[in-house]
């Protein structure tokens, strides 16, 4: 049950370190030439003893700040908000690496935390992460990132974790970048060389919402095109850098206008109770040309690891297929700003596993702010759902 009242708890600081190997280092400073990761985060720990741990982790974002962990704080569980050794910086993040991270701190969890089950809680961009890492937990298969550097997931022993909750989470970082670039940008040097036919944030683009399904159609054929154009450049380009054999192993640049989606102006489209006219960073108009939007700064490597549509391990609907043994709870929020109306039942038709619920909440937002009924709503349903699997037995 819900507690109607706030219980007591304590934010602890947590670092754990483990050896890193890799012949190439992505992350800066002290944390790329020490020979180790350093991983922080928080556990929000109840004045009462739990045996039960819920673990968020988001590839790049901090999460111990958000209403959903500490909502579930406030109920008198036990959370551990974890960071990948990417925090707040995503321009060089390997997905496979931080799916080795988020192994880490389950084991720590376990092994150093004793907590005797582990709830991994997938929200927002963490979603599709929760899923690529049970997907290899349950059944390990990937040996090396979509560059060809080796990220052993089969030698990592990733254990699973006993439970997965996938809330307000889209398909995966590639599919929903793929689903807001830009699809007007001819060149990708010179963004303001633009077709007109497809520039929607034009006053003078002739296709105006409503929009008829033909230009819909069109304009996501664009996008993935854009999104293939990209990654073939990656690729060329990391070949040509091998060829050369020199010093030079990487290559930093900038992808603009990486926010326009047709569902913003036009909420018939994958219909919900959301706004019209707003993303979840604000005017999408502005966030398309702003220095903030997805994959706005990139390297060869992270594009094809985590913002590739063809390449990239980590998404949502092949992992979810291969999670046949968890118990997973979905929970969609129908005023999700975030969260495209389609993405949660794609996930769901996916889903191999047969213990699987679902739950809408009407209304909710993707971050409930100034909601506080609809976060209760949802953290009651995370607690039953948690007792009736028998995964919350405090």
């Amino acid at each position: 049950m819900l507690a109607t009242n706030k219980t007591e708890w304590q934010r602890i600081p947590l670092i754990i370190s483990f050896p890193d190997t890799a012949r190439y280092a992505e992350t800066y400073g002290f944390a790329g030439n020490s020979g180790k990761v350093n991983l922080e985060g928080q556990l929000l720990r109840g004045a009462a003893p739990s045996s039960t741990v819920y673990v968020f982790m988001h590839p790049t974002s901090t999460l111990h700040l958000l209403p959903m962990p500490t909502a579930l704080a406030d109920a008198g569980l036990h959370v551990l908000c974890a960071q990948s050794r990417y925090p707040k910086n995503d321009s060089a993040l390997i997905m496979e690496k931080v799916a080795i991270d988020l192994g880490k701190w389950i084991d720590y969890a376990r092994e150093e935390l004793k907590y005797e089950r582990v709830v991994l809680v997938g929200w927002s961009g963490g979603g599709s992460l929760s899923l690529f890492y049970q997907a290899q937990a349950e059944s390990p298969t990937i040996t090396h990132t979509p560059a060809g550097d080796e990220a052993n997931l089969v030698e990592a022993s990733l254990k699973p974790a006993d439970g997965v909750i996938f809330i307000a989470a889209h398909l995966s970082r590639a599919e929903t970048l793929t689903e807001w670039l830009d699809p007007s940008v001819l060149d990708e040097l010179n963004p303001d060389i633009r077709d007109p036919e497809l520039d929607i944030y034009s006053t003078e683009c002739p296709a105006q919402p409503p929009y008829a399904p033909e230009f819909v159609a069109r304009f996501r054929a664009a996008q993935i095109a854009r999104n293939r154009k990209i990654t073939n450049w990656c690729l060329d380009m990391l070949a040509e850098l091998r060829r050369r054999g020199s010093y030079e192993q990487e290559r930093a640049f900038v992808v603009h206008r990486t926010m326009c989606d047709v569902r913003w102006f036009d909420t018939a489209i994958d219909a919900n109770d959301r706004k019209p006219g707003i993303s979840y960073m604000g005017d999408p108009r502005t966030v398309n040309v702003g220095p903030v939007g997805l994959a706005r700064f990139s390297t060869l490597r992270s594009w094809l690891s985590q913002w590739s549509y063809d390449l990239s391990n980590a998404k949502g609907p092949k992992n979810a297929a291969l999670i046949r043994k968890t118990p997973v709870l979905q929970i969609e929020n129908n005023a999700d700003e975030a969260v495209p109306a389609t993405h949660n039942r794609i996930i769901a038709a996916a889903l191999a596993t047969p213990n699987k619920e679902y739950l809408t909440i009407p209304h909710a937002t993707h971050y409930y702010l100034g909601q506080p009924e609809l976060l209760k709503t949802c953290i009651g349903k995370v607690i039953g759902w948690s007792r009736e699997q028998r995964l919350l037995v405090d």
